[in-house]
């Protein structure tokens, strides 16, 4: 039985954009609690799905079935593991890029500052560098850029300066050293939206967020069938935008390139024009779904 470890964000939405094929093989890149992975497998017949997470609990969650494949690892190594189960090219990916429940709700992996703990944020604990690492050893000048460019905080320079003070009076290891280092720069009546932010920044930067989403895009197109479906689940503006800049034209920049007559060529079709977003009874239910964006692409042949 699946356990209480992440509640999927708009589940039905994500899995109708692949358009299962019953025999087909499937990639969800972002298993967590498996919660899309059994909508997906539960569709399939002699189909087989491939499951990538890189968090050792995810583990726990698995499907227990033959067509079923677990791989504990980055899933920007998606096309290195699928070739080495001789798969050339899939019907459909799915990647639902938010933090899993899970991983918030629990005080010792640091992604939340509603507890006190280790300022960890590492999703492979068998990484090396862990959040604390980042605000201990990185220069002011690179606090600010991870804070403006992954944050998109505006008081960025500022914030930096003063963990750079807090640090070197005393190591900032915890949340709660985090939290105080900071103070001075939170704005009044916007702690939890700041701190988000704040947050966001350093997990992003932890765990190379951008790196790995850029790697994965890049693969995705030579991985999918013509008529594969890739279906993308963001979060926050930066992958947003990364995500929809590559439907659009095939590549990062989001520049469409033209034939000679004037044609867009672009090997991906975007399926919605306009973002699918949860309904108010899926916020009310799963607040963190508030600010989740939907996009579905095709494959073109």
């Amino acid at each position: 039985m699946e356990r209480e470890y992440h509640v999927p964000v708009l589940l039905n939405e994500s899995v109708n954009g692949l358009e299962i094929n019953a025999n087909g093989d499937y990639v969800d890149v972002t298993f967590g609690g498996g919660g899309h992975s059994r909508e997906i497998f539960s569709r399939l017949k002699s189909g087989r799905l491939f499951a990538f997470d890189q968090d050792e609990d995810a583990a726990a969650n698995i499907i227990h079935d033959e067509r079923f494949f677990f791989i504990r690892h980055n899933f920007k190594y998606i096309r290195n593991f699928l070739k080495y189960y001789e798969v050339e090219q899939v019907d459909g990916i799915l990647a639902d890029l938010g933090v899993s429940s899970h991983d918030f709700d629990v005080a010792g992996r640091g992604f939340s500052f509603r507890f006190d703990g280790d300022l960890d944020m590492r999703m492979n604990r068998d990484s090396v560098q862990t959040a604390a690492d980042i605000v201990n050893s990185y220069s002011e000048d690179q606090l600010r850029t991870v804070f403006r460019e992954f944050g998109e905080i505006d008081n960025a320079g500022r914030l930096a300066k003063q963990l750079v003070s807090a640090r070197n009076i005393k190591p900032v290891k915890t949340i709660e050293q985090f939290r105080a280092a900071i103070a001075p720069c939170v704005p009044r009546l916007q702690e939890s939206k700041y701190l988000a932010k704040v947050f966001q920044a350093l997990r992003i930067e932890t765990n190379h967020e951008m790196d790995v989403l850029h790697d994965f895009l890049e693969q995705s197109i030579e991985l999918l069938k013509p008529g594969g479906r890739l279906v993308i689940i963001t979060y926050h503006s930066l992958e947003d935008r990364m995500v929809k800049n590559f439907i659009k034209s095939g590549d990062l920049s989001g520049n469409q390139e033209k034939d000679f007559f004037g044609n867009v060529e672009s090997p991906l079709t975007a399926i919605n024009r306009k973002v699918i977003v949860p309904s108010e009874e899926e916020i009310k239910r799963n607040p963190r779904a508030r600010s989740a964006k939907l996009r579905i692409a095709e494959k073109n042949a």
